[in-house]
């Protein structure tokens, strides 16, 4: 079981990261961090560039994890998109924020939700 918020954070990430790649995806970099924040992960779909938050929650009682992305949070993530574009010197067109929200019980499997376009 896991214990810490932050070791349900990493597990949550560890999901999403094998859900992204069983749907196709190739998972280019995890938990990119700059003065401005973090990304979760920066993944390529087909030419497309997908910018993922994951949100992870033990439980939906309080919402389901991916309504945890505020405009403030979307806002801050295309920022942090074209920090990393720029920082990495890759570029696309076709670029696009999901998010994938887990549910980790106390009991039970975990539940993945994938949200492509979220924002």
């Amino acid at each position: 079981m896991v214990k810490t918020k932050d070791a349900l954070g990493r597990f949550g990430e560890d999901l999403a990261e094998a859900h992204l790649q069983a749907a196709g995806m190739h998972v280019i970099e995890r938990n990119w961090r700059c003065t401005s924040g973090e990304l979760d992960i920066v993944a390529r779909d087909g030419p497309g560039l997908v910018f993922c938050e994951v949100k992870t929650r033990r439980t939906a009682y309080f919402g389901e994890p991916i309504y945890a992305v505020t405009p403030d949070k979307a806002r801050r993530i295309y920022r942090l998109a074209r920090a990393w574009m720029a920082e990495r010197g890759v570029y696309a067109d076709d670029l696009r924020y999901d998010v994938v929200g887990v549910i980790v019980p106390r009991d039970g499997p975990p539940v993945v939700d994938h949200v492509r376009a979220a924002f």
